[in-house]
């Protein structure tokens, strides 16, 4: 089996996206002893505006766990969860894409 290059270039930026997702959310908790969410962005000022490159770049992972969590604890159902999936997926794709441009770029 073959894996072609444009192929394995997704994958990459689809797991790189998440694990960068994860890695800022959790580096976000603990710097700050607060989880990050999507309610970062409704705080108003200089923090709301501070907190969206944090926000943008952990949405994968934002989505995933409110997902999970909503499944677990509110019974969403399953093509609930198999649309916000896809869309962190996506979102997790691009961010990925992002990420290893910016590590090009700095010739790493």
């Amino acid at each position: 089996m073959i894996i072609q290059p444009a192929a394995l270039e997704a994958l990459q930026s689809l797991f790189l996206g998440f694990a960068f997702a994860g890695l800022l959310a959790s580096a976000f908790e603990l710097f700050t002893s607060r989880r990050a969410d999507f309610k970062l962005l409704q705080t108003g000022g200089l923090a709301a505006v501070a907190s969206v490159p944090v926000v943008v770049f952990s949405a994968p992972f934002l989505i995933l766990r409110n997902t999970v969590h909503g499944r677990r604890i509110e019974g969403r159902p399953f093509p609930f969860v198999m649309i916000a999936s896809m869309a962190a997926a996506i979102w997790s794709m691009a961010s990925g894409r992002l990420v290893l441009d910016l590590l090009h770029l700095l010739g790493a």
